[in-house]
């Protein structure tokens, strides 16, 4: 053999070696892919629904399964098949989630609180309520207090 059949003959070997090493890593990767789905099937939809939740969702959540366990599960179960199939691919807060409860009928209650500025505080809206009628009762009190002492 001359030299340059002996480099083409170990170019070819090198070659070779390489398609086999990329055969058996595409082998691998495929045996990780068929593997996957049965590792996933043991994750419940409950959870892949959480992992999905944004601001507010699993308090929404958690409140429509205190209040419609059954309804809840057949909802979320739905919600994970979208999920794993790519339709749903955004994360889910709490407006969206009461919004899909409320859209098929189940009426989740969920407790909300409004609050407003005052004194560069942040505080709830019956607590402001509660300290303006205390103010008017206090000026209500003084001024009765001025009638009784202008009329003796």
């Amino acid at each position: 053999m001359t030299e340059e059949d002996k480099e083409l003959e170990l170019l070819k070997a090198k070659r070779l070696l390489e398609m086999q090493k990329n055969i058996s890593q595409k082998q691998k990767t495929e045996e990780l892919k068929t593997n996957q789905p049965a590792t996933k099937s043991t994750v419940s939809p409950r959870e892949i629904v959480v992992k999905n939740l944004g601001y507010r969702g699993l308090e929404v959540l958690e409140n429509a399964e205190a209040q419609f366990p059954g309804e809840t599960r057949m909802v979320v179960e739905k919600l994970a098949e979208l999920l794993q199939s790519g339709e749903v691919t955004e994360i889910i807060d709490g407006g969206k989630l009461l919004t899909l409860f409320r859209s098929v009928g189940i009426r989740v209650k969920v407790q909300t609180t409004i609050k407003v500025e005052q004194d560069g505080k942040l505080v709830s809206w019956s607590d402001k309520l509660r300290g303006e009628s205390d103010e008017l009762k206090e000026e209500s009190k003084i001024d009765n207090l001025d009638t009784l002492h202008e009329n003796p």
